[in-house]
């Protein structure tokens, strides 16, 4: 399945803060050198040791761009520094680490038309008629950002709803989960695309009573009309990521996974390390074994660029969404009985695909949403494992939909469960639709994965939802959206800790990366990458903590971000 660039915009980020990105900048004083060792002293500071709890300082002392100790309250402080900042008892916690995102996914959506904030099928007309008007070029809209459920709607958006306003443009607009892409009569006619079109495996064209594709493309099938989109040009795919960086770095975000990485995102990254102009951290998975190949070739890239850079694996999909009904279940969908949703990959090529990553000791990181697609992937990496040894760390992403039964089966061989809290307050209402009250006990089960000693990393899967990590820090404590819905949580079981999600958001995505050894936490000898934020996360409720403001980002030692 090809991640097209116009997924969905942030749910939240690019509507209301957007704007107010373009406006931050670094700060005007010149940055103090990565060589310079100094101090940051009179903060609340909060880590995440080794066992798993917070660790309180005051001050920390950092030298070449690494933590050299963390310093309490009244411990004395070195005389002879470089530099000393005053930290004004402002909280510091360790730069937040997304385990599972989409860096030109995002800076796409942040230059595209964003739909995420639509509550109706009309409001999302007339953004695409302002949009229309408002640019003229290019020729193709893209953009995304919709959500039938959010809507009201009932059932799909189609062409003829997109024709009303846009007749004489192709027009592209992306769900808000990226598994399903809508396109107006031009666009399908300039694809080719006709009733007589198949459907692909992996894929399916909704159509109407007579066979007409109605617009809509789900999964594997977005490649029919991705095909006819131009593509992006160098310098526009370099905007992107110095608008993904941007956005990144105002919400504390110093390292993220990039789950799906193309070879020409590879490229683009590596034009940004040439020319001194990537920021944020990146651990790399390639959007399959060829870009795999090609790029990394015999196995895992060493850091480059001051350790800004990586591809450690790659990343295969065994089944779709369960917005768009392609998540592959074990039972019919509820609301759809005889559809069980897509099932990518059979056993035997789930198996050689994850083997031939495997045996160049590649991570393998698999989406599964649905419970048929956990069960299979579970059932793969048991049997590999017996071939595979050593510390592998197989990643299931988002784990949304799992049996009960299969649950205790993702503590064996060292799977890390790659999951996003903001995907189940997003969800919930949805997830009760899909599959009906009786079969939600191991949905978004964050908590019982914890019980079972499996390892948790946290996520946003930006831009199909706001890279803010506390949004998703207030849903991992909570499990109540940002109308406080449902009140006390849904299936409130599942909770976890502040620790605990922390945790996951820093140490736990550090080591669902192979990065421990250096990121996550700021226990010395680990890069000095930390945010200062404008409350105490120990003190405030679920509702506060998701507007908690960072105010600046550091990394390396050095300041990358500050709000203005």
């Amino acid at each position: 399945m090809v991640i097209p660039r116009f997924l969905a915009a942030l749910a939240a980020l690019s509507l209301t803060a957007a704007p107010a990105v373009a406006r931050r900048k670094a700060p005007e004083a010149a940055p103090i050198p990565p060589s310079a060792g100094g101090l940051v002293d009179n903060v609340n500071g909060f880590s995440i040791g080794k066992d798993g709890r917070f660790v309180r300082f005051t001050g920390l002392l950092m030298k070449d761009g690494k933590v050299v100790k963390l310093l309490r309250e009244g411990e004395a402080r070195p005389e002879r520094l470089d530099f000393r900042l005053d930290g004004q008892h402002r909280t510091m916690l360790p730069g937040l680490f997304d385990a599972h995102g989409h860096v030109l996914g995002l800076g796409f959506a942040l230059l595209q038309l964003d739909l995420s904030g639509t509550t109706s099928l009309e409001a999302a007309q007339a953004a695409l008629g302002r949009y229309a008007a408002e640019h003229a070029r290019p020729v193709w809209i893209e953009g995304g950002g919709w959500n039938q459920e959010k809507w009201g709607l009932g059932r799909f958006p189609t062409a003829a709803d997109l024709d009303r306003v846009v007749p004489d443009r192709p027009v592209a607009l992306s769900r808000v989960d990226g598994h399903a892409v809508l396109a107006n009569s031009a666009a399908m006619k300039e694809a080719g695309i006709t009733a007589a079109t198949k459907d692909p495996a992996g894929g399916r064209i909704e159509r109407d009573a007579k066979g007409n594709p109605t617009g809509l493309f789900v999964d594997s099938a977005q490649a029919l009309l991705q095909k006819a989109i131009p593509q992006p040009l160098p310098r526009e795919r370099d905007e992107a990521l110095a608008k993904a960086q941007e956005a990144l770095l105002s919400v504390g975000v110093t390292a993220t996974a990039d789950m799906g990485t193309a070879a020409e995102d590879w490229n683009t990254m590596r034009r940004a390390g040439d020319a001194g102009r990537l920021r944020v951290r990146i651990s790399s998975y390639a959007l399959g074994i060829e870009p795999m190949l090609s790029i990394a070739g015999t196995g895992p890239t060493q850091w480059l660029y001051d350790g800004r850079l990586r591809m450690i694996g790659v990343k295969l999909f065994a089944d779709g969404a369960l917005g768009s009904r392609g998540a592959f279940l074990k039972a019919p969908y509820s609301d759809k009985p005889g559809a069980t949703g897509l099932q990518f990959l059979d056993d035997a090529k789930l198996r050689n695909l994850m083997s031939r990553a495997a045996m160049d000791h590649f991570q393998v990181a698999v989406h599964a949403i649905g419970d048929g697609a956990n069960a299979q992937l579970l059932g793969a990496i048991e049997e590999l494992s017996d071939t595979y040894e050593g510390d592998r760390r197989w990643r299931i992403e988002h784990a949304q939909i799992v049996d009960p039964a299969d649950l205790p089966r993702f503590a064996k061989n060292g799977i890390i469960a790659s999951m996003q809290p903001t995907h189940e307050t997003s969800d919930w209402r949805m997830a009760e639709a899909r599959l009906g009250a009786n079969r939600l006990g191991g949905a978004y089960a964050w908590g019982s994965m914890l019980k079972s000693g499996v390892p948790l990393a946290f996520g946003s899967d930006y831009p199909v939802e706001s890279p803010n990590p506390f949004p998703g820090l207030a849903a991992a404590i909570s499990r109540e959206d940002a109308e406080g819905q449902p009140p006390g949580g849904w299936h409130p079981e599942e909770k976890v800790s502040l620790e605990q999600a922390l945790a996951a958001f820093t140490t736990g995505a550090a080591f669902a990366a192979f990065a421990e050894d250096r990121l996550g936490s700021l226990e010395p000898g680990h890069m000095a990458d930390f945010i200062l934020i404008d409350r105490d996360p120990t003190q405030v409720t679920p509702a506060q903590l998701r507007e908690t403001k960072v105010q600046e980002t550091w990394i390396g030692g050095v300041r990358a971000w500050v709000r203005k």
